[in-house]
């Protein structure tokens, strides 16, 4: 197995020996941090539990709701403006 250099920045070397373990080479460190993100998406899928499904579907549905009441609240008020302004022409 070969080797190669590649170049870093200082601020990023400096990262990376942060998190260096004191019995891990810079190539044990790069590879751990590897395994560590390379985490397929796919693989938790579909894992919510069933209590959390609901919990969240009640979130997702209060949610809606506060949108659907503020929505019908600011119509009511712009009505009401609408309704206000053609009575004071109405006057005028």
């Amino acid at each position: 197995m070969g080797t190669k250099t590649i170049g870093i920045r200082d601020d990023v070397y400096e990262r990376l020996k942060a998190r260096k373990r004191e019995d891990e080479s810079f190539t044990d460190l790069m590879n751990r941090m590897l395994d560590d993100t390379t985490v397929d998406w796919r693989e938790g899928f579909g894992t919510l539990s069933e209590g959390d499904a609901d919990e969240l579907e009640r979130i997702v549905a209060d949610s809606r709701d506060q949108t659907s009441d503020g929505l019908s609240a600011r119509q009511r008020e712009a009505l009401d403006e609408f309704a206000d302004i053609e009575a004071d022409d109405e006057t005028a």
